[in-house]
């Protein structure tokens, strides 16, 4: 009797704890599904879910508030999604509120994501349809880190490329490094620049005074100005004018010569493009 009393205890236990867990999984997944407590739906179209299912959940401002109830295609380009959401949340969810298709996380399963509309607005009521918006692709996502990787893998080469160069000794980067003499040679002239610099910017210097002495200036204008006046002076003498005027008939000379050539020039080429020119009148017999 007591093998047999201790058997049914422990079956009795058993069939307990089964009963017992069936019970708080059929729980959470209710709780989890919405099975349980006050809930309403919305509805939402898009042009592509990106793989999402049915069961995946519905989050507005990071909280998970329902689940995606159904999913059917429309027409050959809209997805109807619906899907089932607490009650309580209903009164903060506006009539321009957005629905959208994300991640949870980069590789996690995709959550239907609605984000909250303006306060002016009214509220949804159930069965209502809100706009959506559209999702990014991961085959999206994957391009854009391939083509970042492409253009880091680019510079890598390229300065891969310069820092060869600079240590290549035939280069001019890696000579104004290491070349002793060509250092010496840029200091040399680095030097002399100082120098030159320190003479232009003295003042007992004939070329600051050029560039900031003013009556050195005028007097340089006033040089000039007197030859001017002796040139044109000896132009009028009679001593020099018949050179002048000779000098001056020769250069008029010169430029009709130049004019003659140029204008029998214009003239031959002129000739040569009759001659190549086809005859019109032959063409026509043709």
């Amino acid at each position: 009797m007591s093998k047999e009393a201790g058997f049914t205890w422990k079956l009795g236990m058993f069939v307990t704890i089964g009963l017992l867990l069936f019970i708080a999984t059929i729980y959470f997944i209710g709780k989890q599904q919405n099975l349980f407590g006050s809930t309403f739906h919305l509805k939402s179209k898009f042009k592509t879910v990106s793989g999402l299912k049915v069961g995946n959940n519905v989050r507005f401002s990071g909280i998970n508030v329902g689940t995606v109830d159904d999913i059917s295609l429309v027409n050959d380009t809209t997805v109807l999604v619906k899907f089932k959401i607490n009650d309580d949340v209903k009164q903060f969810i506006k009539t321009d509120a957005h629905a959208s298709i994300g991640s949870d996380g980069l590789m996690g399963d995709k959550v239907l994501t609605i984000s909250p509309g303006s306060d002016s607005n009214n509220a949804v009521s159930d069965n209502d349809l809100i706009a959506s918006t559209k999702a990014i692709e991961m085959e999206q996502i994957m391009k854009s880190v391939q083509t970042t990787i492409d253009n880091a893998g680019l510079i890598t080469v390229e300065l891969s490329q310069f820092t060869h160069n600079m240590n290549n000794k035939n280069g001019t980067l890696s000579k104004l490094l290491t070349d002793d003499a060509l250092a010496s040679s840029l200091k040399s002239t680095i030097l002399n620049l100082e120098n030159f610099t320190k003479k232009l910017n003295n003042k007992n210097g004939v070329l600051s005074k050029l560039t900031s002495d003013e009556k050195l200036g005028k007097s340089m204008d006033s040089t000039i100005t007197g030859l001017n006046e002796s040139v044109k002076a000896a132009k009028q003498n009679f001593l020099l004018k018949g050179y002048f005027n000779k000098k001056k008939k020769a250069e008029a000379k010169k430029q009709k010569k130049l004019k003659k050539e140029m204008q029998k020039e214009n003239k031959e080429n002129s000739v040569n493009e009759k001659i190549t020119e086809p005859n019109k009148d032959t063409l026509k017999v043709k």
